[in-house]
């Protein structure tokens, strides 16, 4: 019964914590050009600029939260990235420059941690068998959360461009306070804080000393980084493709956030009970294929908005992966475990915005060779065509085995 409260309390903060994210997804592009004075294909490139300077932040400090959170418990840990985060949200409603929206994002990348912190909860609280499942369930909620999210940012920035990150921060503080009064520690057995561990370089190098996961961490880094394709360019590639506004763009964010909510909630722990959690992924990477060939060339709206229920398939493949590397890493280790993951993601974060941006940039500027606002989707499906290839290769034993 604690364990099923403690799930509660962890979607519940979740979902809370996207809804706020995706409350300013549909007027990001706006904002920047707002305070810069260029134009779409600059708001571009100075969006990929400030979600890798979040991201340089979180891979620096992604393990050492972790490792915190091994330490001293989920519980003050995540408080303290819901308070911070509220902060950045109001920083970021009153910025009148680029500079401080820059300088905002570095801050909430250093405590960057409701996420690790979150799916460390998970692994404190589930058996081996059904942590693939409740991985679905974190999914779900973020899904749910990027259906109301840019819904509403469309909503609200009928008020003003600004009002989308007074809502959010006001509900970043309802989180935190939420948290607060209900959120329990799971953590048993607390376990000596390493600077040795706690960098990125020394968790890399503790992971690579795991069997199998070494390899399985470069599929996760290759597909993360061809996937963040979608929150980096969407906005602008629906604005250059379809002409789509703050309302449409936050629309198709909501639909899409359906398809993949609907996908983590009731498809995850079904399929990895029939295919197994290799198979899932295969099956999800595979999919994801497929979506970036699609939105790379499709011109047609309402083919893009009918195809991102297909392409939300393919989420079934993180929460598998999550599993696997989670049965890697001993239960002392799990805070440990999902930082290396954030670093992971932040390293996406940091490369996947400034290529995706770049390539939109350079085939929708004035010097574009040829109009192309899909060329980043393109990239992203040969990326993922990698990230197939090397998950679904023999391991070494098992060709010596055969040979």
């Amino acid at each position: 019964m604690a364990n099923r409260a403690a799930m509660t309390f962890v979607v519940l903060t979740v979902l809370l914590d996207s809804i706020g994210i995706g409350l300013i997804f549909p007027v990001m592009p706006e904002l920047i050009e707002s305070v810069t004075g260029g134009g779409l294909s600059n708001a571009a490139l100075w969006g990929g600029v400030l979600t890798a300077s979040f991201a340089v932040m979180q891979f620096a400090f992604g393990p050492v939260i972790g490792n915190l959170s091994d330490r001293f418990g989920r519980r003050p840990v995540m408080l303290l990235a819901l308070g911070v985060m509220a902060a950045d949200y109001l920083v970021m409603a009153v910025a009148g420059t680029i500079w401080l929206l820059l300088a905002g994002r570095v801050v909430a990348g250093l405590a960057a941690a409701t996420q690790t912190t979150a799916a460390a909860y998970v692994a404190d609280i589930s058996p081996p068998e059904r942590r693939g499942r409740n991985f679905g369930l974190i999914g779900a909620a973020l899904g749910l959360g990027f259906i109301l999210g840019p819904a509403l940012g469309g909503l609200f920035a009928s008020f003003g461009t600004r009002a989308p990150f007074w809502i959010a921060a006001a509900m970043a503080a309802a989180n935190l306070a939420f948290g607060a009064l209900v959120l329990p520690e799971t953590l048993r057995t607390p376990r000596a804080f390493s600077w040795r561990r706690a960098n990125p370089l020394g968790a890399f190098r503790a992971a690579a000393r795991l069997p199998g996961l070494s390899r399985l961490m470069v599929v996760f880094l290759i597909a993360q980084i061809a996937n963040f394709v979608y929150p980096a360019v969407w906005a602008y590639w629906g604005a250059a493709r379809f002409d789509w506004d703050a309302q449409m763009i936050g629309l198709s964010l909501a639909f899409y956030g359906a398809g993949f909510m609907a996908v983590q909630a009731l498809l995850v722990g079904p399929a990895i009970r029939l295919m197994g959690e290799r198979r899932t992924a295969t099956l999800g990477l595979v999919i994801d294929v497929v979506s970036a060939f699609f939105f790379a060339f499709v011109w047609n709206g309402n083919a893009a908005l009918a195809f991102v229920l297909v392409s939300a398939l393919g989420g079934i493949a993180a929460p598998a992966l999550q599993a696997i590397a989670s049965h890697a890493a001993p239960d002392d280790a799990q805070g440990e475990l999902q930082g290396l993951l954030a670093s992971l993601s932040a390293i996406t974060m940091i490369v996947a915005p400034l290529i995706s941006t770049t390539v939109f940039a350079a085939f929708t500027g004035p010097k574009a060779p040829i109009f192309a606002p899909g060329a980043p989707f393109l990239v992203s499906a040969l990326l993922l065509v990698a990230a197939v290839a090397l998950h679904v290769a023999p391991a070494p034993c098992a060709r010596r085995t055969t040979s």
